[in-house]
């Protein structure tokens, strides 16, 4: 049954009535930020639809206050489930601010699942209430706006195409060999070409070193793409005997290879991506290949050019991040396919404006996001003070336009979304997604973004 708070008496009120004195000062703040009732609405309405009966029946769960204040500790903290767990055990303050006490704490896997029911809608809900907390403390009035973009990296390895094809060998042997062990191989042997491939792979990393070897890498990346072809017919022939069996299988077992068909439903369409496109790239030297596969696991993944220096090329997904003064994020989004910039401005606007009912006086962003239609958007929306600098080279009277003193200080403020990223990447580990899914990525950008609005907040209150 879905509990909305912990009622039990805690640790605090009955062997340490001194113990508030241990407190961080920051996260006493956030405590009390917490306990506003609005907060936790989202939070119950996603349990309770886990399971539509647990509003009136079954065991006690989990309350909502404690999944969300432990989700934000391991987000403001940058912890891991297991890390969490133990770090709530054994650490009073947690316990207090977590309202566990004295009694049971959920275990790493407990919070894994009740997390995985908090979807990109209740985040955003979440979010939304918090920056309303915000503007009713009086930290933020949304008089001014800036955007900018990032990238969060998702957690794979640097990706090549014989990586690639080694990882669709194995995901797919390792699937058959659990639909045999339920199923039967029929009278067929099943065949483990991992060695194989493996060995290939070494190979082709020895054959890309030299720049003479053009030839010789080809021929090793046709010997994979064999090995791997072969693979892929053995996990047809192996799907369509599961499909054959659920039509007879009862109970768990049924269950189980259901899974396992999903598994290799969703997996087999990437691994012939991605034997089409070593094939493009490696033998007719098409590089070009669109839709490239850059993870079977995290499908979602794209190259990203952002003209750094130190990382010319980053796997992952576009992040919006929208701020007002004191540095609150009034908004965020997670893009399954990289946006053009300049796209982003006037929903920005849109967004700010339906939250603080009036335009900003002051709207700044890079250049990615300039042009004549986007300042003129905003001068007809209301925006007094508009920082887009110009791109390429720019007229006399555009040079003069942004050497005004206004001008410049809206371009040192706008710099500012800069250092919000990396704190974001450094204190609430943005810089690489540890969930799984695009689902996933919403939740940990959300999180992130919650937990850092919670501590401006505190800050500002201080």
């Amino acid at each position: 049954m879905v509990r909305r708070r912990q009622g039990q008496r805690t640790l605090w009120e009955a062997v340490l009535p001194d113990a508030d004195k241990l407190w961080p000062e920051s996260l006493r703040r956030i405590d009390a930020l917490l306990e506003d009732e609005a907060v936790l609405d989202p939070i119950v309405v996603a349990l309770e639809r886990r399971w539509p009966q647990s509003r009136r029946r079954g065991r006690p769960g989990t309350p909502a206050e404690v999944v969300l204040r432990l989700l934000l500790l391991k987000h403001l903290y940058g912890l891991s489930y297991d890390a969490l767990e133990f770090e709530v055990r054994a650490n009073l303050v947690y316990r207090a601010f977590a309202r566990i006490g004295c009694g049971r704490v959920p275990d790493a896997k407990t919070i894994l699942k009740l997390a995985h029911a908090l979807g990109p809608a209740v985040l955003q809900a979440l979010h939304r209430r918090v920056v309303e907390l915000a503007i009713a403390r009086g930290v933020v009035r949304g008089r001014r706006l800036r955007i900018d973009t990032t990238v969060v990296e998702t957690h794979v390895h640097y990706p090549t195409d014989s990586t690639l094809l080694a990882d669709g060998v194995r995901v797919l042997t390792r699937t058959m060999r659990r639909v045999a062990a339920v199923v039967g191989t029929g009278g067929r042997r099943l065949r483990d070409r991992g060695r194989s491939v493996r060995r290939r792979v070494f190979r082709i990393v020895a054959a890309a070193r030299s720049p003479k070897s053009r030839a010789v890498l080809q021929q090793r990346y046709r010997e994979l793409v064999a090995l791997t072809r072969a693979v892929v017919r053995e996990a047809q022939t192996m799907r369509r005997r599961v499909s054959q069996q659920l039509r007879r299988t009862p109970g768990a077992t049924r269950a189980q290879l259901t899974r396992l068909q999903a598994t290799l439903r969703s997996t087999l369409p990437l691994v012939q991506r991605v034997i089409r496109q070593a094939v493009a790239r490696v033998v007719h030297g098409d590089t070009h290949v669109p839709g490239k596969v850059l993870s079977l696991f995290e499908p979602h993944t794209e190259a990203i050019r952002k003209g750094k220096a130190a990382k010319p090329t980053e796997f992952g997904t576009v992040v919006a991040i929208q701020e007002a003064e004191h540095q609150i994020i009034t908004a965020y989004t997670v893009y399954p396919a990289r946006p053009d910039d300049g796209a982003l401005w006037v929903p920005a606007l849109d967004t700010h404006v339906q939250l603080f009912g009036r335009p900003p006086d002051l709207a700044a962003a890079d250049r990615g996001f300039s042009s004549a239609a986007n300042e003129r958007t905003a001068t007809a929306r209301g925006v007094r003070r508009v920082i887009l600098p110009h791109r390429g080279r720019c007229s006399p009277a555009r040079r003069a336009h942004e050497r005004q003193r206004w001008f410049r200080r809206g371009q040192r403020w706008r710099v500012g979304s800069e250092g919000r990223i990396s704190v974001l990447k450094r204190r609430h580990r943005l810089d690489r997604c540890r969930y799984r899914g695009f689902a996933g990525m919403e939740r940990w950008v959300g999180l992130g973004v919650i937990a850092n609005n919670l501590v401006t907040i505190a800050t500002a209150a201080g």
